[in-house]
């Protein structure tokens, strides 16, 4: 089968088959392997993109950025406060006059809606670098690291551990459900992923013969998993008054090391990042001079293990774009 993905958007993997997904993996692999033979691959030395940032996130750009420089494509970036979407200029104005300059649009930040909106009257291709709904490029990364450490995909089982209700989680989801892998929810009610999304995921994953199931139970959520994959505590993390009970509602579901035990013998740890781990952030020592705890989402035992692939994720990032950028743009 042939796959032409030239003049589209990268808006949800939802938009995507279960065969294009392979090709932008496998095409992440072939520049991966370029990258560290320090071969030029400059296939696109005629491009101009711009990295339209809403929200801050340093690790998102810097994966854009070297990812198209490394194609040789020129870059722009826009951070929130040069931005007059909104403000000055309708979003519809603003995308047909960035269509008609560039070659493709990153978009980070805002809602899922502002990132369609872009699309529709951009008219070239335009990549989700991050929405509060979706986290797209995050999941490709994570796909290819998993297959790289496992060796395989289909039937993998993955249980994402604590905040469940966030955009990692949701395109995660999705690429399990696409990919044939088994992913379970193991978290706290009421931080579960919306329910329509839920449904959808278990009706493409019937189609590929794997499961999705939610559980309250920690042990009985981790105790096949080959991957445990965990976040920031989004819902305390965004909270501007944290209370105990949103600390205590969480800390049962911390990735410690008694957790990676129950697991199966060779499961890896992934995290997106950033990770409160210690005390060397301003966020961590605030939280522990208020409620005393040293570490949250996960222990730094388990952080620093070699259970932890979690710079590698960090990394194919990186490679995951630049296929995502070339499979759409053309060359």
């Amino acid at each position: 089968m042939t796959i032409d993905l030239k003049g589209r958007s990268f808006l949800t993997l939802l938009d995507y088959t279960e065969e294009e997904i392979r090709y932008l993996l496998d095409l992440a692999k072939l520049y991966k392997i370029a990258k560290k033979l320090d071969r030029s691959h400059k296939k696109l030395d005629t491009k101009n993109i711009a990295l339209i940032f809403e929200k801050n996130s340093i690790k998102t750009r810097c994966a854009f950025d070297v990812a198209a420089m490394d194609l040789g494509i020129g870059v722009t970036y826009i951070g929130a406060n040069e931005l007059q979407i909104y403000k000055k200029e309708s979003t519809k104005d603003f995308a047909r006059t960035f269509g008609q300059i560039y070659d493709g649009i990153a978009y980070c930040g805002g809602t899922q809606n502002n990132l369609n909106q872009l699309n529709e009257f951009a008219k070239i291709p335009v990549w989700n670098a991050m929405t509060n709904e979706y986290h797209p490029t995050q999941a490709l990364a994570d796909l290819l690291t998993i297959e790289e450490k496992l060796g395989h995909l289909k039937g993998a089982n993955i249980t994402f551990v604590g905040d469940a209700k966030n955009n990692v989680v949701n395109s995660l989801m999705i690429a399990c459900a696409k990919m044939g892998i088994n992913f379970n929810i193991c978290a706290p009610s009421g931080l579960h992923p919306d329910k329509s999304l839920i449904n959808e995921c278990k009706n493409i994953s019937k189609k590929n013969k794997s499961n999705i199931n939610l559980t309250e139970n920690i042990y009985e959520g981790t105790k096949d998993a080959d991957v445990i994959y965990t976040c920031p505590w989004k819902s305390i993390l965004e909270s501007n008054d944290v209370s105990k009970d949103e600390i205590e509602k969480l800390i049962n579901y911390k990735v410690s090391m008694e957790l990676i035990n129950n697991c199966r013998q060779n499961v890896i740890f992934m995290h997106c990042l950033p990770a409160f781990h210690n005390l060397e952030t301003k966020f961590g020592i605030d939280i522990y001079e208020d409620f005393g705890i040293k570490e949250m989402e996960v222990t730094d035992e388990v952080f620093e293990s070699n259970y932890s692939v979690v710079f590698d994720q960090s990394e194919n990032r990186m490679h995951t774009i630049k296929a995502i950028i070339v499979a759409t743009l053309g060359f």
